[in-house]
């Protein structure tokens, strides 16, 4: 499985992105995915999941209403939603794929394969 994540970028505080991870592989519908996100410093943590053959989603405390997260098994592609952004939500951003069934898992290592991550900076 091979990951590709996009759409980072600068953007003032209060501003949307939207990142996008294409994935391989032919079972991604049957797939968790994940993003994650690590700042400078900082360990990497756990954004949102997506789970689509439970139909679940999760987010961080932090994040939820303001960041969503989708998925198009059509295009192989997750996306991540983010609105309302703060300064604190600068760092670069990494989705993940488990390629388990089951729910969303928010521990790092309970993912298989990593995209190479995409920076996210929000200026205040």
């Amino acid at each position: 499985v091979q990951l590709q994540a996009s759409g980072g970028g600068l953007v003032q505080a209060g501003g949307s992105l939207r990142l996008s991870c294409v994935a391989s592989g032919r079972a991604f519908n049957t797939y968790v995915m994940g993003w994650f996100r690590q700042a400078q410093g900082k360990e990497r943590e756990f954004v949102g999941g997506i789970a689509w053959s439970v139909g679940t989603t999760e987010y961080a405390d932090s994040v939820k209403g303001r960041f969503t997260i989708s998925r198009d098994n059509a295009k192989n592609t997750v996306y991540l939603q983010m609105n309302s952004l703060k300064p604190e939500d600068t760092a670069v951003y990494y989705c993940a794929a488990d390629t388990r069934m089951g729910w969303v898992k928010k521990g790092p290592a309970e993912y298989e394969y990593w995209g190479q991550g995409t920076l996210v900076t929000v200026s205040s």
